[in-house]
């Protein structure tokens, strides 16, 4: 090991340096197209996963699953499929579906088989994920979608007889929808013994996939599923890791950053921090830091990359950076898989994600920082020396890295599951304590799961669905709280409001919050003109509908107003796909027109598991478990004088727990509402 002296522009940080070839420390091995600048034909032969292609054919023919393990960037989430559909699987006006875990995945993943099939986005090559549909029922043959949309789809056509083939991609990510699709699909492959499956990831333990989805009872049986490993070219590259942890990784990502644009040659730059806040504040430092007077060879293009970005913007880090400029991209764990980035060389490693995990005592997911494992650290290095040999900087010691986990823990053992559960009822999974899952969740979540949703009137005495409340929410793309309350909005007389409050909710910064300087002072009193005392929704309902009212000068209005206005666009195209679902189940549109109680009080009637009340000790706690909550810094509550009954949204874990878009209510409308989840206890019985 050398050891090297690593200059920040704050401190001096010591790194010392593995200069192992990844293979050797991990046994994975990492590729990338090196031949971008080709035409697409050529591309697409020159990529790892071609010299497989008679492979894949031969064993699909063969087995009902192939388990296709394929280092990142060979090119199996874009080439599988075209395979398939040029030997002609989808005749018979078949289609082969592809999932994604991710929205933003599938947008590009199509974009790219569709520029490659020469036909435009939505005709041969197609997507569908929550809020967009872009494919045409007739011609699309090939369908990237997220996992949530094939399940939906199972709802109406529980055996998937439009589909030939369905591709599963990134497996090893395990989120809940992932592997409720496996059990699902296991039960599907049984009765059409002619529906092919493919289960591709760059890391996956293939031994225990091919044993789910492999059939055979007895030796003398033939084995129904298959393991094929594509291996693609190595690129060495250097493993740097920090002698002691970095206090801050943020300031740690942004001076290594720094440091790596001053000294280091051509490549660009790739780092990983855990969220979207983080993202813009790393973006915001080094724009003040870099200049290009920094490196003289080359200026930075500095872009960020996070799953609500607006579309056009995440594409900006996909292009190749002009002549004279260094590309750095900082991003969430969202560049860890499926995606590719062109021209990565370095890559600065935070050592940490943001997760959910499920918090019995508040009935909610919590967002926690946790470190990373080791399959995601190799994964992150797996983004450098595609092109040439490349280095990757780790903001933690060596011996840190030894003790960190193989892989992180499946979503479906530390999430809430009550979203899982109302679609495998919608499905008739009837007993769903045996359902064949992957990796069976805690018997504790499930207990809790089936709890709220009997509160939330979703399903009865017996277990089974309401019709229609039951099996109208769990046909909505929203969470069953978000289902309830646009669903209650029908009887209450504001589904206009509801719907411009949840589709606000779908995105991220509204508010533009310029860190320094005369315009972050501008931009406080510029929102303080929207806040009102009942809360964050009620806040954002002002912003969407005074947005509303501007259309026509939408985006002058925002800038002066400092409002993210493609946010507001997003959300704009989402209320009206909420309304045009509320329309097919016969939910009228209806206004309050300005009657605030009364949306607060739909509000109450889905997110009622979501209360905390103020104790005299001076802090929320909420009503069931008695857990310690926080408003959190950035609520228009947060300041102000606190009310005694709150309803939250979300909880993010940081020093405290803290809740994001509150919303102030009265006691009496919890037991009015949820009489079944809240009830008063009299003063004389009480402990």
């Amino acid at each position: 090991m050398d050891s090297t002296k690593f200059l920040k522009p704050k401190d001096d940080v010591s790194w010392k340096e593995d200069r192992q070839d990844v293979d050797e420390v991990t046994g994975t091995t990492f590729i990338y197209n090196r031949f971008i600048n080709l035409e697409l034909e050529e591309q697409r032969r020159r990529l790892p996963i071609y010299k497989y292609r008679l492979h894949i054919l031969y064993l699909l023919e063969k087995y009902q699953t192939l388990v296709l393990v394929g280092d990142t960037g060979s090119g199996k989430s874009t080439q599988v499929c075209q395979y398939l559909y040029e030997a002609g699987w989808c005749s018979d006006d078949m289609k082969i579906g592809i999932t994604e875990p991710r929205r933003f995945c599938v947008t590009t993943l199509a974009q790219r088989v569709a520029d490659e099939r020469c036909c435009p986005l939505g005709s041969v090559v197609g997507y569908s994920i929550r809020f967009d549909d872009c494919q045409d029922e007739k011609l699309t043959k090939i369908k990237y979608m997220t996992e949530g949309i094939l399940i939906r789809e199972m709802m109406a056509d529980p055996l998937l007889r439009q589909y030939c083939v369905i591709i599963l991609d990134e497996v090893h990510e395990r989120n809940i929808l992932t592997d409720i699709l496996m059990g699902l699909l296991k039960k599907i492959l049984r009765k059409r013994k002619r529906l092919k499956l493919i289960v591709t990831s760059a890391t996956v333990d293939a031994v225990s996939l091919r044993d789910f989805f492999n059939f055979k009872k007895l030796p003398s049986e033939e084995d129904t599923s298959v393991i094929l490993g594509a291996e693609g070219k190595l690129h060495s590259i250097q493993i740097h890791y920090a002698i002691e942890p970095i206090p801050d990784y943020v300031d740690g990502v942004v001076d290594c950053v720094c440091k790596i644009h001053k000294d280091e040659p051509e490549g660009d730059i790739l780092a990983f921090l855990t969220g979207s806040e983080e993202v813009d504040r790393a973006v915001s430092l080094l724009r003040q830091h870099l200049n290009e007077n920094i490196n003289k060879y080359f200026t930075p293009l500095i872009l960020p990359m996070y799953g609500t970005l607006p579309n056009n913007d995440q594409l900006k880090v996909f292009r190749p950076a002009p002549r004279g400029m260094r590309k750095i991209v900082i991003s969430t764990n969202i560049a860890e898989t499926s995606v590719t980035i062109s021209g990565i060389v370095y890559v600065v490693d935070c050592g940490f994600v943001k997760l959910k995990w499920f918090n019995p005592k508040t009935y909610t997911d919590s967002l926690v920082v946790v470190p990373i494992s080791k399959a995601s650290a190799e994964q992150r290095a797996g983004r450098a020396g595609r092109t040439k040999p490349g280095k990757v900087y780790r903001l933690y010691p060596e011996e840190e890295f030894e003790k960190l986990e193989n892989a992180t823990p499946p979503e479906m053992s530390r999430t809430d599951l009550s979203q899982a559960v109302l679609q495998l009822k919608a499905l008739g999974i009837s007993n769903i304590l045996r359902f064949t899952f992957p990796s069976p969740p805690p018997a504790q979540n499930l207990l809790l799961a089936l709890e709220l949703l009997y509160a939330l009137g979703a399903i009865d005495d017996n277990g089974e669905l309401t019709n229609p409340l039951g099996v109208t929410m769990a046909e909505f793309p929203l969470p069953p709280l978000h289902a309830k309350t646009l669903i209650s909005a029908g009887d209450f007389g504001c589904t206009d409001e509801i719907s411009s409050i949840l589709a606000m909710l779908q995105v991220d910064n509204v508010f533009i919050k310029p860190r320094f300087g005369e315009n972050s002072i501008k931009a406080q009193i510029e929102k303080r003109k929207f806040e009102v005392h009942e809360g964050d929704l009620i806040t954002l309902l002002n912003v969407f509908t005074t947005f509303e009212k501007n259309l026509e000068t939408a985006r002058k209005w925002c800038q002066q107003h400092f409002i993210n206005y493609k946010a507001l666009r997003r959300a704009f195209e989402i209320k009206y796909q909420m309304l045009r679902l509320l329309e097919r189940f016969n939910i009228p549109k209806t206004s309050c027109d300005g009657n605030v109680e009364k949306v607060c009080y739909c509000i109450a009637s889905g997110f009622f598991p979501n209360a905390a009340y103020l104790h005299f000790s001076g802090v929320y706690k909420t009503v069931r478990g008695g857990e310690e909550l926080y408003v959190h810094p950035t609520s228009v509550l947060y300041s102000v004088e606190q009310p005694q009954w709150l309803l939250y949204c979300e909880l993010i874990h940081t020093s405290k727990l803290y809740m994001r878009d509150v919303t102030v209510v009265k006691s009496s409308w919890l037991e009015e509402l949820a009489p079944n989840f809240y009830h008063t206890v009299p003063t004389s019985s009480a402990p």
